[in-house]
């Protein structure tokens, strides 16, 4: 059966060359070691690397895909995002990603698609690449941070691109950004806890923001099998039931988990058996977080780890729930 990655990870050339030439001038730089993997540094916060060769290589992804039975990719950037960079240099940078991986979809039609990124910092000039994206060859999604600078995903100004979005039937999906606490520091903390509860923080914005009621045919992709999300969900009712300022959502929050879709990277059989149980399969997306060190590196594995599904079902997972959301 075809079998698709939803959560997988790219880096252009072109945007490290982008962010190299002209991002000091936002504060960030790039520096290379000795091994020619990249750094992105910006500002004194935030670090992306090693962006060793697989992240940029279509050939050595290829070349993996093959071994793990992985019929197509769905390309995506992650931190640091173009956020960071002015008005000029984050289209610049949006714009580069967005033609790279129509790019690789031309040249690999049936191997590779991808998610737009957008300068969400200006939101005209997010919805001015939107219409250019959305125009180009496999760009099937718009990819977006749990947040954008200090603005939480519920915040108005975002709503004139949630509106397009859900006129063209692009999907959002989501990645966190790493959260910056000095008590997650230790232990990759701030990966292994700060992410999945960085997603639980921006799917509560769109449920307590009003984002998923005034956009109800917009499709929201949660990474990491939701984060925390899931399993709180009793406890966002219950703020619900007895806090003022939760009640003015018309049902309570755990019925919008539907309303979400949901990878696969949970490390864990029971805790995607659970979520299954919770939204149904037809919410199921494959996902691997390629090509980090924490990585799923076998994802088709892992949908077989999961043995509450039938045939049927794990067919939708690797492959019928994305064709069906991306209109492959």
């Amino acid at each position: 059966m075809p079998t698709i990655d939803t959560h997988a990870h790219f880096f252009p050339q072109t945007f490290i060359d982008l962010v190299a030439r002209h991002g000091a001038r936002c504060g960030a730089t790039v520096t290379t070691d000795a091994s020619g993997a990249h750094f992105i540094q910006v500002g004194l916060a935030l670090r992306t690397g090693p962006i060793t060769s697989g992240f940029i290589d279509l050939a050595e992804r290829l070349a993996f895909m093959d071994r793990m039975g992985l019929d197509m990719h769905a390309l995506s950037m992650t931190q640091p995002m173009v956020y960071w960079a002015d008005d000029d240099l984050g289209l610049q940078l949006a714009a580069a990603v967005n033609d790279a991986i129509s790019a690789a979809h031309i040249a690999h039609p049936s191997r590779f698609i991808g998610f737009a990124h957008l300068p969400f910092q200006n939101v005209r000039l997010a919805l001015e690449e939107l219409e250019r994206a959305a125009k180009l060859p496999g760009i099937r999604g718009v990819y977006m941070a749990t947040a954008v600078r200090d603005r939480e995903l519920s915040d108005r100004s975002f709503f004139p691109v949630y509106a397009r979005m859900e006129e063209l039937g692009l999907p959002l999906f989501l990645h966190p950004m790493m959260i910056n606490n000095e008590r997650l520091k230790q232990w990759y903390l701030i990966n292994t806890l700060g992410n999945p509860f960085d997603v639980a923080i921006a799917a509560s914005h769109l449920i307590f923001g009003g984002v998923l009621d005034a956009f109800p045919k917009l499709e929201v992709s949660l990474p990491h099998a939701g984060g925390a999300l899931p399993i709180l969900r009793g406890r966002l009712d219950q703020g619900f039931n007895v806090r003022p300022e939760c009640k003015h959502l018309p049902r309570p929050p755990s019925e919008y988990l539907k309303r979400f879709t949901y990878d696969t990277i949970s490390y864990c059989p029971e805790v995607m058996e659970y979520l299954v149980k919770l939204v149904g399969t037809d919410r199921i997306l494959m996902g691997s977080d390629y090509c980090f060190d924490i990585a799923h590196n076998d994802p088709v594995g892992v949908v077989h780890e999961i043995t509450t599904l039938d045939a049927s079902q794990r067919e939708q997972v690797l492959w019928g729930n994305a064709a069906r959301l991306l209109r492959l």
